[in-house]
């Protein structure tokens, strides 16, 4: 549940200053999901441009024409998170558009949830293909245009499932399947989500002013979990991800979903307002405290309260993810 109640458009009439005149380039924007709501929600605060990324053109159009409706610039660009190659296609696009010289803000929002087994193009899990390299590698190959910005900001959308799993260094890729599990993998993806933002936050925060945090939007019902019917006890994959809280000792494990109100789309994204706009966070006197910091319910998080797993904070699980990551989309960035 997000304890804020606040929708995406609450918030950015209170940031309008922040982000009139912003580029913003968002992936996954289908309509009624997270992307689209936080696209819809900062519109009328008038940003220079928004740049909507995804796989399907048809569902992307629709979140574009209601952009268009309020009268703010917006642009489509195919993006398929599965295939390496189809990102870098989609990066060199992006970097060939002269007349959009600097990317602002970057929400790494698109992401599947949980799916079954299947093998990328160039032989990863795929939900680890779509969750994490895939963003890895967009996010890095259009880095030289978000470093334009005077304090470029990247946001990438994480959830509480990371006490799922940590990151499996010495079996990432499920023995090519033979072991998968699902959640197991979720959970792996979801904290390799927020030790990218520390990674991006200590490689280029003190230098280049580059902000970047993970956030959870809370329980939001929509298309990424539309498969799974996770407030079901009879449901085999609720029982699924039961098992695995209980092998981890995660409380939820036990007393279930109970206590656990979903929220909507338009208050989940209220998160990545704050992360993408909120001042304070990004105060220069406590930059170094914050910067790569995993915030929900529009707030740090709280390690001593919230679901907070130290595998996905650690500095040094950051760095060898990183080394990881640039051997698996087989190039280098920033080291």
């Amino acid at each position: 549940m997000n304890e804020d109640p606040r929708t995406a458009s609450d918030l950015a009439a209170t940031y309008e200053s922040q982000i009139r005149g912003k580029v913003v380039l968002t992936t996954g924007v289908s309509p009624s999901g997270l992307g689209a709501a936080f696209v819809l929600g900062i519109a009328r605060s008038q940003p220079a441009l928004l740049i909507l990324a995804g796989r399907n053109l048809t569902k992307m159009q629709q979140t574009a024409d209601a952009i268009s409706a309020i009268g703010v610039k917006v642009r489509i660009l195919e993006l398929d998170l599965v295939s390496l190659a189809s990102v870098r296609a989609s990066a060199e696009k992006v970097n060939a558009w002269d007349d959009v010289p600097q990317i602002d803000v970057l929400v790494n929002n698109a992401g599947v949830m949980a799916v079954d087994w299947a093998c990328s193009a160039e032989g990863y899990d795929s939900q680890l293909a779509i969750n994490h390299l895939g963003p890895f590698l967009f996010t890095n190959l259009i880095m030289g245009k978000m470093l334009k910005s005077p304090a470029p900001r990247i946001v990438m959308v994480t959830s509480g499932g990371h006490r799922l799993s940590p990151f499996r260094f010495e079996d990432y890729n499920f023995r090519d399947g033979e072991c998968y599990h699902k959640w197991l993998s979720y959970g792996q993806s979801k904290t390799a989500n927020m030790l990218m933002a520390i990674s991006l936050a200590e490689k280029l925060g003190p230098k280049h002013r580059l902000s970047a945090f993970s956030v959870h939007p809370g329980v939001v019902p929509s298309n990424l979990s539309s498969h799974l019917k996770l407030f079901s006890e009879d449901d085999s994959d609720m029982i699924s991800m039961r098992d695995i809280d209980r092998v981890m000792g995660n409380g939820i494990g036990w007393t279930g979903f109970d206590d656990v109100f979903p929220s909507t789309p338009e208050v989940g994204a209220n998160v990545y307002v704050y992360g993408a706009f909120d001042p304070d966070v990004t105060k220069w006197l406590i930059f170094e405290a914050h910067n790569g910091s995993f915030l929900l319910s529009c707030r740090l998080a709280d390690p001593w309260k919230d679901t907070v797993r130290p595998w996905a904070t650690s500095s040094v699980e950051a760095e060898r993810l990183w080394k990881l990551s640039e051997k698996l989309v087989g190039q280098e960035f920033l080291s």
